[in-house]
Protein backbone atom coordinates (compact mmCIF):
# COMPACT_ATOMS: atom_id res chain seq x y z
CA UNK A 1 0.00 0.00 0.00
CA UNK A 2 2.97 2.14 0.34
CA UNK A 3 2.72 2.88 -3.25
CA UNK A 4 -0.64 4.96 -3.12
CA UNK A 5 1.76 7.48 -1.42
CA UNK A 6 3.84 7.85 -4.59
CA UNK A 7 1.33 9.29 -6.88
CA UNK A 8 1.95 11.88 -9.56
CA UNK A 9 -0.02 15.01 -8.27
CA UNK A 10 2.40 18.08 -8.12
CA UNK A 11 0.09 20.10 -5.50
CA UNK A 12 1.36 16.96 -2.89
CA UNK A 13 4.88 16.48 -3.75
CA UNK A 14 4.96 20.29 -3.43
CA UNK A 15 3.80 19.74 -0.07
CA UNK A 16 6.17 17.21 1.17
CA UNK A 17 9.06 19.46 -0.38
CA UNK A 18 7.90 22.13 1.59
CA UNK A 19 7.60 19.51 5.07
CA UNK A 20 11.27 18.28 3.97
CA UNK A 21 12.81 21.63 3.85
CA UNK A 22 11.22 22.28 7.38
CA UNK A 23 12.63 18.81 9.17
CA UNK A 24 16.13 19.58 7.21
CA UNK A 25 15.95 22.97 9.37
CA UNK A 26 15.22 21.18 12.32
CA UNK A 27 17.66 18.87 11.79
CA UNK A 28 20.32 21.11 11.31
CA UNK A 29 19.78 22.75 14.30
CA UNK A 30 20.03 19.30 16.20
CA UNK A 31 22.87 18.28 15.12
CA UNK A 32 24.35 21.93 16.34
CA UNK A 33 22.40 20.69 19.81
CA UNK A 34 24.53 17.48 20.18
CA UNK A 35 27.39 19.20 19.05
CA UNK A 36 27.21 21.99 21.84
CA UNK A 37 24.75 20.28 24.18
CA UNK A 38 21.06 21.57 25.58
CA UNK A 39 22.68 24.90 26.85
CA UNK A 40 21.94 26.32 23.48
CA UNK A 41 18.26 25.96 24.68
CA UNK A 42 16.68 28.74 27.18
CA UNK A 43 16.58 25.89 29.90
CA UNK A 44 18.84 25.86 33.13
CA UNK A 45 19.30 24.63 36.72
CA UNK A 46 16.09 26.12 37.50
CA UNK A 47 14.05 25.30 34.60
CA UNK A 48 14.71 21.90 33.42
CA UNK A 49 11.82 21.02 31.49
CA UNK A 50 10.99 23.71 28.92
CA UNK A 51 9.28 23.96 25.39
CA UNK A 52 10.26 19.97 24.78
CA UNK A 53 8.33 18.57 27.62
CA UNK A 54 5.52 21.32 27.06
CA UNK A 55 5.20 20.11 23.61
CA UNK A 56 5.30 16.44 24.60
CA UNK A 57 2.47 16.74 27.43
CA UNK A 58 0.20 18.79 24.33
CA UNK A 59 0.67 16.28 21.81
CA UNK A 60 -0.18 13.62 24.32
CA UNK A 61 -3.13 14.87 24.44
CA UNK A 62 -4.06 15.43 20.79
CA UNK A 63 -2.94 11.21 20.55
CA UNK A 64 -5.40 10.84 23.28
CA UNK A 65 -8.16 12.30 21.63
CA UNK A 66 -8.75 9.44 18.65
CA UNK A 67 -10.27 8.10 21.46
CA UNK A 68 -13.52 10.30 21.05
CA UNK A 69 -13.83 8.99 17.91
CA UNK A 70 -13.18 5.41 18.33
CA UNK A 71 -15.26 4.81 21.06
CA UNK A 72 -18.73 6.53 19.92
CA UNK A 73 -18.47 4.01 16.99
CA UNK A 74 -17.23 0.84 18.09
CA UNK A 75 -19.09 1.02 21.53
CA UNK A 76 -22.38 3.02 20.47
CA UNK A 77 -22.39 2.40 16.59
CA UNK A 78 -22.33 5.52 15.80
CA UNK A 79 -22.17 4.98 12.09
CA UNK A 80 -20.98 8.61 11.28
CA UNK A 81 -18.37 8.15 12.87
CA UNK A 82 -17.30 5.68 10.48
CA UNK A 83 -14.69 8.10 8.12
CA UNK A 84 -13.48 9.57 11.07
CA UNK A 85 -12.25 6.69 13.05
CA UNK A 86 -9.50 5.39 10.43
CA UNK A 87 -8.20 9.63 10.43
CA UNK A 88 -8.15 9.82 14.40
CA UNK A 89 -6.26 6.59 14.27
CA UNK A 90 -3.49 7.86 11.91
CA UNK A 91 -3.54 11.32 13.63
CA UNK A 92 -2.39 9.31 16.72
CA UNK A 93 0.61 7.71 15.55
CA UNK A 94 1.90 10.89 14.19
CA UNK A 95 1.29 12.27 17.30
CA UNK A 96 2.37 10.02 19.57
CA UNK A 97 5.75 9.46 17.32
CA UNK A 98 6.58 13.44 17.72
CA UNK A 99 5.94 13.05 21.44
CA UNK A 100 9.07 10.25 21.93
CA UNK A 101 10.68 12.70 19.18
CA UNK A 102 10.51 15.49 22.01
CA UNK A 103 11.25 13.46 24.87
CA UNK A 104 14.63 12.69 22.62
CA UNK A 105 15.23 16.35 21.69
CA UNK A 106 14.64 17.16 25.75
CA UNK A 107 17.11 14.16 26.60
CA UNK A 108 20.31 16.18 24.84
CA UNK A 109 22.10 12.51 24.21
CA UNK A 110 19.84 10.32 22.14
CA UNK A 111 21.27 7.56 23.30
CA UNK A 112 20.20 8.05 27.23
CA UNK A 113 16.78 6.83 26.23
CA UNK A 114 18.18 3.18 26.06
CA UNK A 115 18.82 3.30 30.01
CA UNK A 116 15.12 2.90 30.34
CA UNK A 117 15.06 -0.08 28.54
CA UNK A 118 18.58 -1.70 29.65
CA UNK A 119 17.68 -0.52 33.47
CA UNK A 120 14.40 -0.14 33.42
CA UNK A 121 12.78 1.11 36.79
CA UNK A 122 8.97 -0.14 37.48
CA UNK A 123 8.80 2.19 40.74
CA UNK A 124 9.40 5.63 38.11
CA UNK A 125 6.20 7.26 36.26
CA UNK A 126 8.68 8.01 33.46
CA UNK A 127 9.19 3.75 32.97
CA UNK A 128 5.12 3.58 32.88
CA UNK A 129 4.50 6.82 30.28
CA UNK A 130 7.74 5.01 28.01
CA UNK A 131 5.75 1.30 28.03
CA UNK A 132 1.82 3.15 27.77
CA UNK A 133 2.96 5.47 24.56
CA UNK A 134 4.84 2.79 22.81
CA UNK A 135 2.38 0.32 23.05
CA UNK A 136 -0.55 2.73 22.40
CA UNK A 137 1.16 3.94 19.18
CA UNK A 138 1.34 -0.57 18.53
CA UNK A 139 -2.33 -0.31 18.99
CA UNK A 140 -3.23 2.48 16.43
CA UNK A 141 -0.93 1.28 14.04
CA UNK A 142 -2.16 -2.55 13.83
CA UNK A 143 -5.58 -0.78 13.69
CA UNK A 144 -4.68 1.23 10.95
CA UNK A 145 -3.00 -1.13 8.85
CA UNK A 146 -5.96 -3.60 9.73
CA UNK A 147 -8.71 -0.94 8.43
CA UNK A 148 -7.04 0.06 5.54
CA UNK A 149 -6.43 -3.63 4.55
CA UNK A 150 -9.41 -4.81 5.25
CA UNK A 151 -11.02 -1.80 2.95
CA UNK A 152 -8.85 -2.72 0.16
CA UNK A 153 -9.88 -5.72 -0.14
CA UNK A 154 -13.61 -5.04 0.41
CA UNK A 155 -13.90 -7.35 3.15
CA UNK A 156 -15.16 -6.47 7.00
CA UNK A 157 -11.88 -5.95 9.58
CA UNK A 158 -10.60 -9.42 10.79
CA UNK A 159 -12.14 -10.61 14.55
CA UNK A 160 -9.11 -9.83 16.33
CA UNK A 161 -9.94 -5.74 15.83
CA UNK A 162 -12.49 -5.72 18.17
CA UNK A 163 -10.60 -6.77 21.57
CA UNK A 164 -7.80 -4.74 20.26
CA UNK A 165 -10.15 -1.25 19.99
CA UNK A 166 -11.27 -1.69 23.48
CA UNK A 167 -7.70 -1.50 24.11
CA UNK A 168 -7.29 1.27 22.84
CA UNK A 169 -9.73 2.95 24.21
CA UNK A 170 -8.27 1.98 27.41
CA UNK A 171 -5.13 2.80 26.53
CA UNK A 172 -5.70 5.74 24.72
CA UNK A 173 -6.93 7.61 28.58
CA UNK A 174 -3.98 5.85 30.57
CA UNK A 175 -1.46 7.44 28.35
CA UNK A 176 -2.27 11.01 29.33
CA UNK A 177 -3.38 9.80 33.04
CA UNK A 178 0.31 8.34 33.36
CA UNK A 179 1.26 11.85 31.66
CA UNK A 180 -0.57 13.63 34.30
CA UNK A 181 1.04 11.67 37.34
CA UNK A 182 4.82 12.66 35.86
CA UNK A 183 3.32 16.69 37.34
CA UNK A 184 0.96 15.57 40.06
CA UNK A 185 3.53 13.58 41.92
CA UNK A 186 5.87 16.24 42.41
CA UNK A 187 5.55 17.62 45.82
CA UNK A 188 7.83 20.54 45.45
CA UNK A 189 6.15 22.19 42.36
CA UNK A 190 2.56 23.39 44.21
CA UNK A 191 1.09 24.23 40.83
CA UNK A 192 1.31 20.80 39.74
CA UNK A 193 0.57 18.63 42.63
CA UNK A 194 -3.36 18.64 42.75
CA UNK A 195 -6.04 15.74 41.70
CA UNK A 196 -7.58 17.81 39.74
CA UNK A 197 -4.89 17.78 37.06
CA UNK A 198 -5.32 14.66 35.36
CA UNK A 199 -9.02 15.08 34.73
CA UNK A 200 -8.08 18.42 33.65
CA UNK A 201 -5.64 16.96 30.98
CA UNK A 202 -8.00 14.44 29.60
CA UNK A 203 -10.43 17.46 29.20
CA UNK A 204 -8.09 19.38 27.06
CA UNK A 205 -6.89 16.55 25.00
CA UNK A 206 -11.00 15.32 24.27
CA UNK A 207 -10.97 19.25 23.16
CA UNK A 208 -8.36 20.28 21.17
CA UNK A 209 -7.85 16.55 19.23
CA UNK A 210 -10.85 16.62 18.13
CA UNK A 211 -10.85 20.04 17.39
CA UNK A 212 -7.54 19.38 14.81
CA UNK A 213 -9.67 16.23 13.44
CA UNK A 214 -12.75 19.32 12.07
CA UNK A 215 -10.25 21.39 10.75
CA UNK A 216 -8.12 18.79 9.02
CA UNK A 217 -11.76 17.19 7.36
CA UNK A 218 -12.79 20.82 6.62
CA UNK A 219 -9.10 20.96 4.60
CA UNK A 220 -9.40 17.38 2.78
CA UNK A 221 -12.90 18.44 1.62
CA UNK A 222 -11.10 21.08 -0.22
CA UNK A 223 -8.00 19.55 -1.35
CA UNK A 224 -9.65 15.94 -2.20
CA UNK A 225 -12.83 14.13 -2.94
CA UNK A 226 -12.68 12.94 1.00
CA UNK A 227 -16.04 14.50 2.88
CA UNK A 228 -16.65 13.70 6.60
CA UNK A 229 -20.31 14.40 6.09
CA UNK A 230 -21.76 17.59 7.96
CA UNK A 231 -23.37 15.26 10.40
CA UNK A 232 -19.87 13.70 11.57
CA UNK A 233 -18.61 17.11 12.33
CA UNK A 234 -21.87 18.28 13.81
CA UNK A 235 -21.09 15.68 16.76
CA UNK A 236 -17.75 16.01 16.89
CA UNK A 237 -18.33 20.11 17.53
CA UNK A 238 -20.78 19.04 19.67
CA UNK A 239 -18.20 16.68 21.67
CA UNK A 240 -15.72 19.58 21.63
CA UNK A 241 -17.92 22.03 23.30
CA UNK A 242 -18.79 19.94 26.69
CA UNK A 243 -14.69 18.92 26.68
CA UNK A 244 -13.85 22.71 26.36
CA UNK A 245 -16.46 23.80 28.76
CA UNK A 246 -15.40 21.26 31.24
CA UNK A 247 -11.81 21.93 31.05
CA UNK A 248 -12.48 25.57 31.55
CA UNK A 249 -14.30 24.54 34.46
CA UNK A 250 -11.38 23.01 35.53
CA UNK A 251 -9.33 25.66 35.13
CA UNK A 252 -11.77 27.85 37.10
CA UNK A 253 -11.88 25.23 40.17
CA UNK A 254 -7.97 25.51 40.48
CA UNK A 255 -8.30 29.10 40.25
CA UNK A 256 -11.02 29.25 43.38
CA UNK A 257 -9.08 26.52 45.45
CA UNK A 258 -5.81 28.39 44.98
CA UNK A 259 -6.90 32.28 46.54
CA UNK A 260 -9.45 30.97 48.44
CA UNK A 261 -7.11 29.24 50.20
CA UNK A 262 -4.45 32.17 50.51
CA UNK A 263 -1.32 30.15 50.91
CA UNK A 264 1.48 32.26 48.90
CA UNK A 265 3.19 29.20 47.41
CA UNK A 266 0.27 28.03 45.11
CA UNK A 267 -1.10 31.64 44.35
CA UNK A 268 2.55 32.58 43.05
CA UNK A 269 2.53 30.59 40.15
CA UNK A 270 -0.70 31.82 39.10
CA UNK A 271 0.17 35.46 39.81
CA UNK A 272 3.52 34.56 37.35
CA UNK A 273 0.93 33.53 34.53
CA UNK A 274 -1.84 36.11 34.40
CA UNK A 275 -0.42 39.48 36.44
CA UNK A 276 2.88 38.41 36.72
CA UNK A 277 5.43 38.34 39.85
CA UNK A 278 7.98 40.65 41.02
CA UNK A 279 8.35 42.29 37.24
CA UNK A 280 8.60 39.14 35.26
CA UNK A 281 5.76 39.11 33.09
CA UNK A 282 7.25 37.01 30.45
CA UNK A 283 4.14 35.01 30.10
CA UNK A 284 1.02 37.16 30.98
CA UNK A 285 0.01 38.37 27.50
CA UNK A 286 0.26 34.41 25.79
CA UNK A 287 -1.89 33.55 28.74
CA UNK A 288 -4.25 36.45 28.07
CA UNK A 289 -4.46 35.33 25.12
CA UNK A 290 -5.30 31.81 25.41
CA UNK A 291 -7.94 33.34 27.90
CA UNK A 292 -9.51 35.54 25.34
CA UNK A 293 -9.29 32.36 22.56
CA UNK A 294 -11.24 30.12 24.99
CA UNK A 295 -14.14 32.77 25.43
CA UNK A 296 -14.36 33.17 22.29
CA UNK A 297 -14.66 29.44 21.25
CA UNK A 298 -16.91 28.92 23.90
CA UNK A 299 -19.07 31.49 22.66
CA UNK A 300 -19.26 30.10 19.13
CA UNK A 301 -19.28 26.76 20.28
CA UNK A 302 -22.51 27.03 22.44
CA UNK A 303 -24.07 28.69 20.03
CA UNK A 304 -25.85 26.11 17.07
CA UNK A 305 -26.13 28.51 14.74
CA UNK A 306 -22.24 29.46 14.29
CA UNK A 307 -21.27 25.86 15.63
CA UNK A 308 -23.06 24.43 12.90
CA UNK A 309 -21.39 27.11 9.71
CA UNK A 310 -18.75 25.68 8.48
CA UNK A 311 -16.71 29.15 8.88
CA UNK A 312 -17.22 29.89 12.23
CA UNK A 313 -16.63 26.28 13.54
CA UNK A 314 -13.27 26.70 11.84
CA UNK A 315 -12.87 29.75 13.67
CA UNK A 316 -14.14 28.04 17.02
CA UNK A 317 -11.70 25.26 16.47
CA UNK A 318 -8.86 27.03 15.79
CA UNK A 319 -9.33 29.04 18.62
CA UNK A 320 -10.05 25.78 20.96
CA UNK A 321 -6.57 24.21 19.49
CA UNK A 322 -4.32 27.16 19.97
CA UNK A 323 -5.76 28.78 23.35
CA UNK A 324 -5.02 24.50 24.79
CA UNK A 325 -2.00 24.89 22.87
CA UNK A 326 -0.66 28.23 24.71
CA UNK A 327 -2.01 26.64 28.62
CA UNK A 328 -0.25 23.24 28.11
CA UNK A 329 2.66 23.51 24.82
CA UNK A 330 3.81 27.06 26.57
CA UNK A 331 2.82 27.76 30.20
CA UNK A 332 1.45 25.12 32.22
CA UNK A 333 5.03 23.25 32.49
CA UNK A 334 6.99 26.76 32.78
CA UNK A 335 4.58 28.01 35.55
CA UNK A 336 5.78 24.68 37.18
CA UNK A 337 9.26 25.76 37.59
CA UNK A 338 8.57 29.59 38.19
CA UNK A 339 9.09 30.43 41.25
CA UNK A 340 11.34 27.64 42.16
CA UNK A 341 10.87 25.98 45.82
CA UNK A 342 14.12 28.46 47.00
CA UNK A 343 11.50 31.23 45.85
CA UNK A 344 13.47 32.42 42.98
CA UNK A 345 12.17 33.27 39.86
CA UNK A 346 14.65 32.42 36.95
CA UNK A 347 12.64 32.98 33.46
CA UNK A 348 12.38 31.11 30.66
CA UNK A 349 11.76 31.81 27.29
CA UNK A 350 12.29 28.83 24.65
CA UNK A 351 15.60 30.09 22.18
CA UNK A 352 15.73 29.99 18.42
CA UNK A 353 17.78 26.46 17.83
CA UNK A 354 14.51 24.97 20.22
CA UNK A 355 12.11 26.79 17.84
CA UNK A 356 13.41 25.14 15.30
CA UNK A 357 14.25 21.83 16.58
CA UNK A 358 10.55 21.97 17.59
CA UNK A 359 9.22 23.23 14.09
CA UNK A 360 11.40 20.45 12.62
CA UNK A 361 9.51 17.79 14.92
CA UNK A 362 6.35 19.30 13.89
CA UNK A 363 7.24 18.88 10.17
CA UNK A 364 8.00 15.41 10.90
CA UNK A 365 4.31 14.84 12.57
CA UNK A 366 2.88 16.71 9.38
CA UNK A 367 4.90 14.22 6.57
CA UNK A 368 3.36 11.33 8.83
CA UNK A 369 0.06 12.38 8.41
CA UNK A 370 0.20 13.36 4.87
CA UNK A 371 1.42 10.07 3.86
CA UNK A 372 -0.70 8.16 5.95
CA UNK A 373 -3.54 10.20 4.97
CA UNK A 374 -2.39 10.07 1.36
CA UNK A 375 -2.86 6.40 1.21
CA UNK A 376 -6.37 5.76 3.25
CA UNK A 377 -7.53 8.33 0.99
CA UNK A 378 -6.31 6.43 -1.93
CA UNK A 379 -8.01 3.37 -0.77
CA UNK A 380 -11.20 4.96 -0.80
CA UNK A 381 -10.96 6.34 -3.88
CA UNK A 382 -10.22 3.63 -5.50
CA UNK A 383 -13.36 1.88 -3.51
CA UNK A 384 -15.71 4.77 -4.94
CA UNK A 385 -14.31 4.36 -8.76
Amino acid sequence: MLEKALSNNRRYWSWVAVLVMIIGVGAFFYLRQLQVGLGITGMSRDVSWGFYIAQFTFLVGVAASAVMVVLPYYLHDVKVFGKLTILGELLAIASVTMCLLFVVADLGQPQRMLNMIFHPSPKSILFWDMVVLNGYLVINALLSWAAIRAERRGETPPSWVRPVVYLSILWAVSIHTVTAFIYSGLAARPFWMTAVLAPRFLASAFAAGPALLILICLILRRVSRFDAGDEALSKVSIIVTYAMGINVFFILMELFTVFYSNIPEHMEHFKYLFVGLEGHHRLVPWMWVSVVLAVLALFLLVNPKTRCNHRTLTVACLAVFFSIWIDKGLGMVVAGFVPNPMGEITEYWPTLPEMMISLGIYGIGALIVTVLYRIALSVRGELGA
